[in-house]
């Protein structure tokens, strides 16, 4: 009886000793494998850090070469893109500032507007009463009817006074709508112009530099670095 207790005793001996030796073998692994992935982690933090810079390098080159293409295409000198601020409809009237309010609404997805207007003034030099039919017929099937592919903002009165008389048009047929897109780009469109990149470029001679990108991204690289402070080694 004696015997078979110290057997049983052993055997429990080397039980929990084979329990411990499985036991370090897999806390081992377990680091090994927790620092091969943190490695990993690390390295693909690294690499978007990377791709972040290159996105941002070829964002600024993108900005500048856009700005020259802009100034060599428009051909207008500080001291004239400066007078574009003094009222709406001296931007208007000369053509580069047309052009430089035409692409500013683009960015804003709001073209529609200056489009519509500009289709006014030229429905406004036909003679033909054939010609005014047609183009009056255009300019309401384009951006006055419902669903229109480039409907601008109107009251329902304006809309419908236009729709009666589109089969009779005259040359005053948009006048109410024109006087009323011009209302809203003067009042809207037109100061955020004033504050935007591509004006403030003209004014100044030179491109911008997008700093607020550069302060995103800096913050952006340090919230995703938080995590690895503790891993010093792992950048070694």
């Amino acid at each position: 009886m004696e015997t078979s207790f110290v057997l049983f005793s052993q055997l429990n001996m080397c039980e929990t000793k084979e329990k411990a030796f499985f036991k370090l073998i897999h806390g081992g692994l377990g680091k090994e494998e927790a620092s091969k992935e943190a490695k990993t982690r690390a390295k693909e933090k690294r690499n978007r850090l990377s791709l972040l810079v290159q996105k941002l390098d070829s964002h600024e080159e993108t900005h500048s070469s856009r700005f020259g293409a802009l100034s060599k295409e428009l051909r207008v000198s500080p001291e004239e893109a400066v007078k574009w601020g003094e009222s709406f409809d001296k931007l208007l009237s000369h053509r580069d500032g047309l052009d430089a309010f035409t692409r500013f609404l683009k960015t804003e997805f709001s073209e529609e507007n200056i489009e519509f207007w500009i289709a006014c003034e030229d429905f406004k030099k036909n003679k033909e009463p054939q010609q005014i039919t047609l183009k009056a017929k255009a300019i309401y099937e384009k951006f006055i009817q419902s669903d229109a592919p480039q409907e601008v903002n109107l009251d329902f009165h304006t809309k419908e006074v236009i729709t009666k008389s589109i089969t009779q048009p005259t040359l005053h047929s948009f006048d109410a709508a024109q006087s009323r897109v011009y209302q809203l780009m003067e009042q809207d469109s037109y100061t955020r112009f004033l504050k935007s990149d591509i004006y403030l470029e003209l004014i100044e001679g030179r491109p911008r530099r997008p700093t607020n990108l550069r302060r995103r991204s800096r913050s952006f690289t340090y919230n995703e670095f938080q995590d690895v402070k503790s891993d010093v080694a792992i950048w070694l």
